[in-house]
């Protein structure tokens, strides 16, 4: 016989899982699968060593996800976001600025915290909801809707049948495909090095974006390593230069990171391996199918900028759970009301972001030296930059 559940979740990275925590503590009969189960060890093979910032307006899905009490005690908060432009002929600041959320809110702009640690702790947390299944190393294969419900294959030969599917499974999303939803995707030829060093200057939880060429050379801040400060980086550059930073010997790599630094936060030494992740923007046509929402990845995919892809994620899963009755799980009009909400917001932070991504790529001089004139008057105006603040953490 076939098991019933009121949401079935393709897909178990970071979005899909604390989408099955959410609504398995409100109630609902959730399995979750993934073809790979979570990596929750950094030193294992194959961890995720990027890091995520979870905007303050996230902290409230994850509370009643049962996951921010299990958070807190590793995060650290972000107070301040600097934006520096070294842009000019030697790799040295010559315009940075501030955005501090104390501006805008009481709040801290958001809490950083590794990947890795995201997965070990929301894995903790599924196992302690009765109503949640989680199947790591099971996939979907195939997917049939209906008016009254959808019905998964899995790659271990069993059929699930569901009221709500929320296809959370990535960029190339098996479930999309199978409902004939297309994507838009701009690629921008990038790849991201992500990986955590050490400093000897403390970051004192400012978030520390370097713009020169290629794309930014972004700080994250983490907790104290070794007794000495620790940030994650994430370091943005066109596909062949990543390839050939990746490739040096570690004195060599120490070398040009600590170039592209512009010595900040002093000499960086490296802590952990490099990750390469490929860079895109992308968005599907649509959000929704017959018993289908499409959620984090599987809809949207944006650069590492300005902390906007996870975070766009969980307000898709916050939408969700304020539209999920018990009446209407997975009903056109619920579904109807999600690509309303989630569809123009979504629309405009992938153009925006993608905007940015292309400015902080600028090589050629007199454009990087217009583009560092234009942001000093941007973001030297007390509006602008309070408007910007409270634009890119979805607050008014």
């Amino acid at each position: 016989m076939r098991a019933q559940y009121d949401i079935v979740i393709s897909g178990g990275g970071i979005a899909g899982m604390t989408a099955a925590a959410a609504f398995g503590s409100a109630g609902y009969r959730t399995l979750c699968v993934d073809p790979a189960p979570p990596i929750i060890a950094e030193g294992d093979a194959g961890s995720d060593l990027r890091s995520t910032a979870f905007l303050h307006p996230s902290v409230k899905v994850l509370k009643a996800a049962g996951l921010w009490e299990r958070f807190a005690a590793h995060a650290m908060p972000l107070q301040v976001m600097r934006i520096v432009d070294a842009g000019g002929v030697a790799p040295e600041p010559r315009v940075s600025h501030d955005f501090d959320a104390a501006d805008i809110s009481e709040h801290p702009f958001g809490w950083n915290l590794p990947n890795w640690l995201l997965k070990r702790e929301i894995s903790a947390r599924l196992r302690d909801i009765d109503a949640v299944t989680f199947r790591p190393g099971i996939a979907t294969t195939r997917l049939t809707t209906r008016e009254s419900g959808a019905i998964i294959g899995l790659s271990d030969g069993a059929s699930v049948e569901a009221r709500l599917l929320i296809a959370a499974d990535g960029r190339n999303s098996p479930m999309r495909q199978a409902l004939g939803i297309n994507v838009r995707t701009t690629r921008f030829g990038q790849k991201a090095l992500a990986f955590a060093v050490t400093h000897p200057v403390a970051h004192e939880n400012v978030s520390t974006e370097i713009h020169r060429s290629g794309g930014p050379f972004t700080f994250v801040p983490l907790p104290d390593r070794d007794g000495q400060p620790c940030s994650a980086i994430v370091w943005m550059e066109t596909g062949a230069e990543i390839t050939r930073l990746a490739a040096l010997p570690p004195a060599a790599f120490e070398a040009e990171m600590n170039a592209r630094s512009c010595g900040l936060f002093g000499p960086l030494t490296l802590v952990s391996r490099l990750t390469i992740w490929p860079i895109i923007s992308q968005i599907a046509e649509r959000f929704i199918g017959e018993r289908t929402a499409l959620m984090a990845e599987a809809a949207h995919v944006v650069p590492p900028i300005g902390a906007q892809g996870l975070n766009m994620s969980l307000a898709d899963l916050t939408v969700l759970l304020d539209l999920a009755k018990p009446d209407r799980l997975g009903s056109r009009d619920m579904l109807a009301a999600y690509q309303r909400k989630r569809y123009p917001d979504v629309a405009l932070r992938v153009a925006g972001v993608g905007l940015l991504n292309r400015s902080s790529m600028i090589s050629a001089q007199p454009l990087r030296d217009a583009r560092a004139g234009l942001l000093d008057v941007m973001y030297s105006a007390a509006p602008v930059r309070r408007a910007l603040m409270q634009m890119g953490i979805g607050v008014r």
